[in-house]
């Protein structure tokens, strides 16, 4: 399964995201944010960083890259989409996804091992986790706080979208808890920390991260069948 991941001006997750995908199992292909020529993917990763520099507002300009345009039009039609943090404020801007991320409460960037909690594994990215489980990511933001009026957190919460939650520590304010969310067909999910940085016990702090990108995989071979 060929799982594409872009690269923006500004990106610097997109190596470990690959990395990440050919861990699971995958073939990972590389995207410039300027081809709207996917490559025949079977899913894509927006990766973390600073997407154009993280001018006018977190992926406010990466929403209008070409890449984005056609990644749009497939999300639409069912293709698998993550967002990792700055990938996760793309999918917002782009309203694939509903509500927005802002300024951490205390106004400091945050950088730590993150305690999460899998509240949904009916989505293209989290099947191979049990809800309930917990896991523990690296988190690294400035913007990370999830935010939305409460009838949209209403929403989330009760159709299930919730994908995510922070438990123990809020690190950035976010409402609710929420660490990331899915649209409701359940193929495009945003999440702030970043589980890329957790799938080899060489260089993470676990292992935890490895299921958002076997699942992914999973779902691509069970479309398939």
């Amino acid at each position: 399964m060929k799982i594409g991941v872009v690269t923006f001006p500004g990106s610097l997750d997109d190596r470990d995201a690959a990395r990440a995908v050919r861990i699971a199992g995958g073939d990972a292909v590389a995207l410039w944010h300027g081809d709207a020529d996917l490559g025949g993917v079977d899913a894509v990763i927006l990766p973390g960083g600073f997407s154009y520099g993280d001018y006018l507002r977190c992926g406010a300009i990466a929403r209008f890259a070409p890449a984005m345009r056609t990644i749009i039009e497939r999300a639409h039609e069912g293709m698998p989409v993550l967002g990792i943090c700055n990938g996760f404020q793309i999918l917002c801007e782009s309203h694939l996804l509903p509500g927005a991320l802002t300024r951490n409460d205390h106004l400091h960037f945050v950088c730590r091992d993150q305690r999460l909690r899998i509240e949904s594994n009916a989505t293209a990215w989290t099947s191979d986790y049990a809800v309930g489980q917990e896991i523990v990511i690296p988190l690294k933001n400035g913007e990370g706080g999830f935010v939305a009026d409460e009838r949209t957190l209403d929403e989330l919460e009760g159709e299930g979208r919730v994908v995510a939650r922070y438990v123990g520590v809020n690190p950035n304010g976010s409402r609710r808890d929420i660490a990331g969310i899915s649209n409701a067909a359940g193929n495009v999910v945003g999440l702030m920390p970043h589980p890329e940085h957790a799938v080899e016990e060489l260089t993470g702090p676990t292992t935890d991260g490895l299921g958002f990108f076997t699942s992914v995989l999973t779902a691509l071979v069970a479309g398939r069948s």
